[in-house]
């Protein structure tokens, strides 16, 4: 089996542009409780988030795309209060939902929404009119 140690294990890696990737790494660590997995220069940065992974990227020009990413966390309102803590906008705040989660959404500091979601209860998708497809 080849292991490549400069990418993340993760099926799914976010990438989001920022005009200042170090500052954005650094805001993301403080505010959200990621860290750092790789610094590329000024340009990347490679964030750990629980058992999953984000890259952050230099954002060319002032065109800025919409983006949202949602995080697993273990529990909300702790994540919540700490991300509210330092200084993310909170757009959303904790509530539960009938699909089992509890969750709670932030705009970081440059636009992008952040939903993160705690599993409260293992709900069968049709109780609540999903279509569960290959669970």
């Amino acid at each position: 089996m080849i292991t490549n140690r400069s990418m993340p294990r993760s099926t799914v890696i976010p990438q989001l542009p920022y005009p200042d990737v170090q500052g954005a790494a650094a805001w993301l660590c403080d505010a959200f409780g990621f860290s750092v997995r790789i610094m590329i220069g000024n340009h990347r940065a490679q964030l750990n988030i629980g058992d999953g992974a984000m890259v952050v990227i230099e954002q060319h020009g002032d065109a800025k795309s919409w983006a949202s990413v949602m995080v697993r966390v273990e529990d909300v309102n702790s994540h919540h209060e700490h991300a509210k803590q330092h200084g993310a906008l909170i757009v959303r705040p904790p509530k539960d939902y009938p699909y089992g989660e509890r969750q709670y959404s932030a705009e970081d500091f440059n636009g992008y929404v952040w939903t993160f979601s705690q599993s409260i209860a293992d709900v069968n998708p049709e109780d609540w009119g999903g279509v569960p497809g290959k669970l």
